[in-house]
């Protein structure tokens, strides 16, 4: 071989080692096994963009294997988050913040959903704020999502969660009230067709969380600190992918397709493209931004101090409680042509 071969041919090598390397990081975090916990079993409809990103193989794409799996309560997901259980979760942002400011717990957001939609809804079409004194309403669990919300929807009628009692049903709130085994209960905006069609009777809002607070947030995409630090490009591919959800899931042409993803939740067919439609419209799921407001993360640490759900002195600072780091980085990978 003449030495102006063998460079061409040691040149041609190390251009493939390189490209190989570049690979390396992609593929490392494919073979990893990762797993993004949802709200709810069954689960809440917020966890339908885990479905979509996952059917429509937007973590493949991105370089990640996540599985999504429901658990009972968003509590239980975050809790499994901190075990080391998963890799993320989507939790009821109080909770996350309360946990924080009370214990320090080494979860931090790293995406989030800026608009809860629940509210008090009663099938006794008389029904109001008064009427909820010493009734039972039907949460999640004792200091889930749904039993926060209602001590925040309660400052709005004037009362205090003891003045009411609370019965734990998981995400079967809404069946319980079709058994007619509950008259009130803390729903979603997509329980209220299913409850409707179910009992062939209107449902009474009572009192609706963006009534009484239009600046707010319901969930956050948690991770654990030090699993952050340790896979840092794991995380920012699976926010990534959830971006390319995002995008899917607000196109109208794919509307059907979503509903039929949205199954695991309860929901199907035309009632699932009413939800799809109401929520894309609130902007449940961010549309292109990190759904991190300080201002609305802030909120929510003033409320939970003042219901008495935080026993530190103050909420955690919003620096502590999230990482916007991670979604720019993510949102730069998706917008790289």
């Amino acid at each position: 071989m003449t030495r102006s071969s063998f460079v061409r041919v040691f040149g041609v090598g190390i251009t493939c080692a390189m490209l190989g390397l570049a690979l390396i990081p992609a593929t490392a975090a494919a073979q990893q096994k990762l797993t993004l916990g949802i709200p709810g079993i069954p689960p809440v409809f917020a966890g339908t963009i885990g479905y979509v990103a996952e059917k429509e193989g937007f973590f493949k794409k991105r370089g990640v294997d996540v599985t999504v799996r429901a658990f009972e309560t968003g509590a239980a997901a975050s809790r499994a988050v901190a075990s080391g259980e998963v890799a993320v979760s989507l939790s009821p942002t109080p909770l996350i913040v309360n946990q924080i400011s009370n214990t320090d717990v080494k979860l931090v957001g790293i995406w989030g959903m800026e608009h809860p939609d629940w509210l008090i809804g009663a099938t006794d079409p008389n029904a109001d704020c008064a009427s909820l004194k010493g009734g039972a309403v039907g949460v999640d669990s004792l200091g889930g999502a749904r039993s926060i919300a209602l001590r925040t929807m309660l400052l709005g009628c004037k009362m205090k969660i003891e003045e009411v009692q609370q019965v734990p049903l998981s995400s079967n709130v809404g069946a319980a009230m079709v058994a007619g085994q509950l008259k009130f209960g803390v729903l979603h905006i997509d329980d209220i067709p299913v409850i409707q069609a179910e009992t062939k009777k209107p449902l009474k809002t009572i009192i609706t969380q963006k009534s009484i607070r239009p600046v707010d947030h319901y969930l956050l995409l948690v991770a654990h600190q030090d699993q952050l630090a340790k896979n840092r490009d794991a995380y920012v591919r699976i926010v990534a992918a959830l971006i390319d959800a995002e995008r899917f899931m607000r196109n109208p042409a794919n509307h059907e397709k979503v509903a039929k993803y949205a199954e695991p939740t309860g929901r199907s067919g035309e009632i699932a493209v009413q939800a799809l439609k109401a929520f894309v419209d609130m902007e449940f799921w961010p549309k292109d931004k990190d759904g991190l407001g300080a201002k609305n993360l802030e909120m929510v640490g003033n409320i939970q101090k003042k219901v008495g759900n935080i026993k530190a002195d103050k909420p955690a600072p919003y620096e502590r409680i999230v990482d916007p780091s991670v979604w720019r980085d993510a949102k730069a990978m998706v917008d790289k042509k």
